[in-house]
């Protein structure tokens, strides 16, 4: 079986957008995922302090996220904002998603990705 024949059967006809190092653009459907969970009042709940992207009825008790990739282009630093925003400012407001288990790695990595998107 050819390896791309395998990869759709792995990840299904309609779900697969190729990687990053096959196709040279970001995974659309990751992106999008990282996106749901940042606007899902259940789970990231970016909108409730970040205005962003398109999302309707941000709060404004945290910055903008925009032009992401500049303020962070070290995306560990991102990713450890996220985890843990104590770290770096004890006083925050912002809930530590990792520390405090309401995101698994792999939640983070896609609101990561999808942050560095706008």
């Amino acid at each position: 079986m050819n390896r791309l024949l395998a990869l759709i059967l792995l990840f299904g006809v309609t779900g697969w957008m190729g990687t990053q190092a096959e196709t040279g653009e970001a995974d659309l459907s990751a992106l999008e995922r990282g996106k749901a969970i940042a606007f899902d009042r259940n789970a990231g709940n970016c909108l409730s302090c970040h205005m962003m992207d398109d999302g309707e009825l941000p709060g404004n008790s945290g910055p903008p996220l925009i032009q992401m990739q500049v303020r962070f282009p070290d995306r560990a630093v991102l990713r450890q904002q996220i985890w843990d925003p104590t770290i770096r400012n004890p006083q925050t407001v912002m809930p530590p998603y990792g520390k405090n288990l309401v995101l698994s790695e792999e939640e983070i990595d896609l609101v990561v990705d999808y942050v560095l998107s706008l």
